[in-house]
């Protein structure tokens, strides 16, 4: 367990005794973003995911040993820094553990993480509609990349796209 500032709460690396929990966080930020109907995840997925291949890491809060808070990382690359960098895919934060920090408390630690790891960036996206986050991250000093749009291939067109490789 990793002690922060605020007396009660508590980082940990999430273990595989942990993957039904992390399934629970996914869906309750899916039905935060009413994108429930989108998760296909499931225990057998997370574990091969998360523990066997280690495609990402889970960090894990807990305040008065319950646990409120989650965050999924996984590394990128930067070709102009020559270095990796953090990508936050998820951080969630319990509606009843909102208003203490909790969310400044584990983007610090993953900031700390990123300078720890020699990581030139802490990056993560934001749904456009999420104000409250948006003035959040802002706030903590960061930046958004308006000049940059996400694409994404996914589903079907993955596996078209997969298929017309070597044409």
């Amino acid at each position: 367990m990793i002690d922060t500032q605020l007396s009660g709460f508590k980082l940990r690396f999430a273990q595989p005794t942990d993957v039904s929990l992390i399934l629970e966080f996914i869906k309750e930020l899916a039905e935060y973003e009413e994108m429930l109907d989108e998760v296909i995840a499931t225990e057998q997925i997370l574990e091969a995911s998360l523990f066997v291949k280690r495609t990402a890491e889970v960090i894990i809060g807990e305040y008065h040993n319950k646990p409120v808070s989650v965050a999924l990382i996984f590394h990128n690359f930067s070709t102009f820094l020559g270095r990796p960098g953090i990508y936050l895919e998820d951080l969630f934060v319990r509606p009843e553990a909102r208003g203490k920090g909790i969310g400044k408390i584990m983007l610090s630690f993953l900031a700390k993480l990123a300078v720890e790891r020699k990581c030139g960036r802490l990056e993560w996206s934001c749904l456009d509609w999420n104000e409250p986050a948006i003035n959040f991250y802002k706030h903590l000093g960061a930046t958004p990349m308006d000049e940059w749009t996400v694409y994404r291939v996914s589903g079907e067109n993955l596996i078209v796209l997969a298929d017309s490789f070597g044409d």
